[in-house]
């Protein structure tokens, strides 16, 4: 590497460039110098100097210091819930921002320790391998560990979280791809990312169990660009998603037959599940047959259209915790101060705020919330050396 600043990392670059969905082109524009520039510092043949790497920083909005990083191990390849070509960018730029938010748990896992993940093992290597009796078995198993019983389960998001798994939920711009989820190598935890581009409650539980059914059936399967392997592993998410939030033996004994679509619309507010997504579980579990099935899909298509369906605006996303509480945590316990936290992470503070839940400005503007995460015992000693009082709070196990 030629003249310029030292251990500039080119890798920081690329991640920046797929982060902001910016072209090389643009960027060059935004910085003020030429694209074959833009190139040489991409592929490590020359590296910035003092003036270019502050306005390399302050257009893709992080700190200088972030270029001089190492990067962490990548993540796992994810599984998107959209497969076309046509969509490569938008997963590149998803990718990217699963790999900040990995950093941001990096940073703020130098202070605390997160829940510990506890979630069944499988050790399926290809999806053909995953029977639906396996499926069924490892929903109920996930009940289980987490003391969920047979009901309905009030906030699914706070129950996934208290299992170790970092959520995120931010509005991405992209509506054909509503979640991913990952394995963190360098944390050993599962990282999910949710769209929150639409409101819908009902989807955005089912799109959480959805990407948890990935995380558990299909973490050690090598990912395939394969369509037909592609979608079993999506049929499979599916249906663990409809065993984990529909238990068999009491959602099938709570649905009278024969079953109407007036009906299940009760049993959505109280399963906090789309009738969609109830009629497929019931097909599932043979309690209703293939015509059954087909005629109240068509009733429904007729009555409410196929995007839409009454009562989709009565229940609000759930919403993360564990990350902003986290800050919150050690603001309050004189660890980092909220003003220092993005400069900590080295992203721009709204970045921070979007990937860890806070709303806009809050890191500037401070605000109370309960802690999640527990602080590090090591770090507690030093914040009491120095006389300074905070409340620490373990992750709320209640459900």
């Amino acid at each position: 590497m030629s003249r310029g600043i030292i251990d500039f990392k080119p890798e920081r670059l690329l991640q920046a460039l797929a982060a902001r969905a910016l072209s090389q082109v643009q960027l060059a524009s935004m910085v003020g110098v030429s694209p074959a520039t833009v190139s040489k510092w991409k592929n490590g043949l020359q590296a910035p100097e003092a003036e270019a790497l502050a306005n390399l920083s302050a257009a893709v909005g992080v700190s200088p210091e972030w270029f001089t990083r190492p990067l962490p191990e990548k993540c796992s390849l994810p599984l998107f819930r959209s497969n076309a070509s046509a969509h490569a960018s938008a997963r590149t730029m998803l990718e990217a921002r699963l790999e900040w938010a990995q950093d941001v748990v990096l940073s703020l896992g130098e202070f605390v320790d997160f829940p510990e993940v506890n979630l069944p093992t499988r050790s399926f290597t290809d999806p053909e391998q995953i029977s639906s009796s396996d499926i069924e078995e490892a929903a109920i198993e996930c009940r289980d560990l987490w003391g969920l019983g047979r009901r309905a389960i009030p906030d699914l998001a706070l129950a996934v979280e208290g299992a170790g798994v970092i959520v995120v939920r931010e509005e991405t711009g992209v509506a054909t791809i509503e979640g991913l989820s990952a394995w963190s190598h360098a944390l050993g935890r599962p990282f999910v990312l949710l769209s929150a581009d639409k409101g819908n409650g009902f989807r955005s539980r089912f799109d959480l169990a959805h990407e948890l059914g990935h995380l558990i059936l299909h973490k050690g399967i090598e990912r395939s660009t394969d369509p037909h392997r592609y979608k079993l592993m999506e049929d499979q998410a599916h249906r663990f998603a409809g065993a984990f939030l529909l238990p068999a033996e009491t959602f099938a004994a709570d649905v009278k037959t024969p079953v109407t679509l007036d009906s299940l619309l009760l049993h959505k507010q109280r399963w906090g599940v789309s009738v969609a997504a109830m009629v497929m579980r019931l097909w599932a579990l043979k309690v209703i047959d293939d015509d059954a099935k087909s005629l109240l899909f068509k009733r429904r298509s007729a009555r409410w259209g196929v995007k839409a369906e009454p009562g989709d605006d009565g229940r609000a996303p759930e919403q993360v915790r564990l990350l902003k509480r986290t800050i919150e945590l050690l603001a309050s316990s004189g660890v980092l101060p909220l003003e220092s936290v993005a400069g900590y992470v080295g992203l721009a503070a709204h970045d921070v705020e979007n990937l860890t839940g806070l709303p806009r400005n809050y890191l500037s503007n401070k605000a109370t919330v309960k802690h999640l995460a527990r602080l590090k015992s090591t770090v507690n000693r030093q914040a009491s050396t120095h006389h300074v009082s905070g409340v620490v709070l373990p992750f709320n196990k209640d459900r």
